[in-house]
């Protein structure tokens, strides 16, 4: 197979597969043919991100997701993409793994971020609390000129809550209201201009629930969009 992408996820399933079906379904095709060449790497045994991030004597997550880039190295994808995004607290780790180039989810949320919302200057981050806590986010909302604002711990509960129990317990089984809720909060205690959605399984709650008025930056849906550029891209190279 020629002109094809490596994806690492897995982190969670039901994440990835919502980033695979909006992948496919925004891509330009009337055809078999005319869809991406891509390779999935449903990885769901590695360990759970935020519980190290929290507790570093829990399993590093790391060595897994090293193996991964080095079993896709050999098969020689033209790049690379992975749909976690507290996994990118080892960002340069893994980039540094790759021989190929290895998409920055953040850095490519707060770039759409700043092309969609350009007066925008308060930016909340929706995510886990392993996300929160490591900033995964903090460099490239600092490097922007814009100011993170973190949820309160009464916000950062009810998120978690979606998160882990909502969708990652109950197999994707979206809660609305909650998320609904999550985005009220955080545009009216926090006094935000728009909310970054920093976890895939908030992104899977943007595409099951979107009829709302609130301002996002989908980091999943962005980095969707950036495959697909980059895919489409190569092809035509």
């Amino acid at each position: 197979m020629r002109h094809f992408f490596s994806v690492l996820g897995g982190m969670g399933t039901l994440a990835t597969e919502s980033y695979i079906r909006i992948l496919n379904q925004r891509t330009p095709a009337k055809r078999d043919q005319d869809y991406l060449n891509y390779i999935l790497v449903n990885h769901a045994t590695v360990p759970d991100r935020t519980t190290y991030l929290l507790d570093h004597k829990q399993q590093n997550f790391l060595p897994d997701l090293i193996e991964d880039v080095q079993q896709q190295n050999l098969l020689k994808p033209d790049f690379m993409v992975m749909v976690c995004n507290t996994a990118h607290y080892f960002y340069d780790e893994l980039a540094a793994a790759s021989d190929v180039p290895f998409l920055n989810m953040p850095q490519e949320t707060v770039r759409a971020l700043q092309k969609r919302y350009p007066q925008a200057q308060r930016i909340g981050l929706a995510a886990t609390q392993g996300t929160i806590s490591s900033q995964v986010y903090h460099k490239y909302i600092a490097d922007a000129g814009l100011t993170e604002v973190d949820p309160t711990p009464a916000i950062q509960e009810k998120i978690t809550r979606l998160i882990y129990q909502s969708i990652k317990e109950e197999q994707g089984a979206v809660d609305p209201t909650l998320y609904h809720e999550i985005l009220s909060d955080m545009m009216r205690d926090l006094k935000v201009d728009v909310i970054i959605l920093g976890c895939t399984e908030l992104s899977l709650a943007q595409e099951l629930a979107p009829n709302h008025q609130y301002p996002v930056a989908d980091s999943q849906s962005i980095i969707a969009d950036r495959t697909l550029e980059l895919a489409l891209e190569l092809r035509r190279a």
